[in-house]
C-alpha cells in the first residue's frame, strides 16, 4: 500500500488498531454525557486527543472544529472532522459510530418513555434541570475553544462583542462569525 493511500485510510498520525480501539470507546463514552449536543463534551475530547494522547495539537484541535462548525450540516460534523485529522477514514468511521450509537440509541428509548409520561413531576423537574447543565457545559466548551486568542485583547473584545450581539439581537449567528472571520484574516484581532 501506498504512503499516501496509507496515510488517507489510517491517518497522517499513524494511531493503528489499539488507538482507533481508544478514540472510538472514548467518543463512546462522551456520547453518554453530551447533554446539549456533542460540542458540549469538546473539552474533554481536547483533553484527550491533544494533552493526554497528542494525536493533534492545540490548533489543529481548534481549526477542526471552526472548519466543522462553518460548514453547512449539523453540529456533530466536527467530531468526523477530529476522528479524521486524527486517524483518516477509519478514525472518522471510530468518532462517528463512537459519538452517534449509544446517544442515537438512548435518545430513542428515553423518548419514547419520556412521551409516555410527559407529564409527571419527575419529567418535567428532568428536562428543567438540564438547561443548566447545558449552559455550563456550553460555556466550558467555549472557554476551551478561545484559548488559543485569549492572550490577545482584540480577540476578547470581539468575543464579547459577539456574545452581546447573540444576546440582544436576534441577528444570525453567521454575521458575527463572518465578521470575526474578516476580522481575524486582517490581523486585527491579535
Amino acid at each position: 500500500m501506498n504512503l499516501h493511500l496509507r496515510s488517507m485510510l489510517w491517518g497522517p498520525v499513524g494511531i493503528g488498531a489499539p488507538g482507533l480501539v481508544a478514540l472510538f470507546l472514548h467518543f463512546l463514552l462522551l456520547s453518554l454525557l453530551a447533554v446539549g449536543g456533542a460540542i458540549t463534551t469538546a473539552p474533554d475530547m481536547h483533553r484527550f486527543v491533544v494533552s493526554e494522547r497528542h494525536w493533534l495539537s492545540d490548533a489543529q484541535f481548534t481549526t477542526s472544529v471552526a472548519l466543522a462548525q462553518a460548514a453547512p450540516g449539523p453540529n456533530v460534523l466536527f467530531v468526523a472532522v477530529l476522528g479524521w485529522n486524527v486517524g483518516g477514514l477509519a478514525g472518522m468511521f471510530a468518532t462517528m459510530v463512537g459519538t452517534l450509537l449509544p446517544s442515537t440509541t438512548l435518545a430513542l428509548a428515553a423518548t419514547r418513555w419520556g412521551n409516555a409520561r410527559r407529564d409527571s413531576i419527575g419529567v418535567r423537574a428532568f428536562t428543567a434541570g438540564m438547561a443548566p447543565l447545558t449552559i455550563g457545559l456550553l460555556l466550558a466548551t467555549g472557554w476551551v475553544l478561545t484559548d488559543p486568542a485569549r492572550h490577545h485583547a482584540g480577540a476578547i473584545l470581539l468575543v464579547a462583542l459577539t456574545v452581546i450581539v447573540m444576546l440582544r439581537t436576534r441577528i444570525s449567528p453567521i454575521w458575527p462569525i463572518a465578521a470575526g472571520a474578516v476580522i481575524g484574516a486582517l490581523g486585527w484581532a491579535g
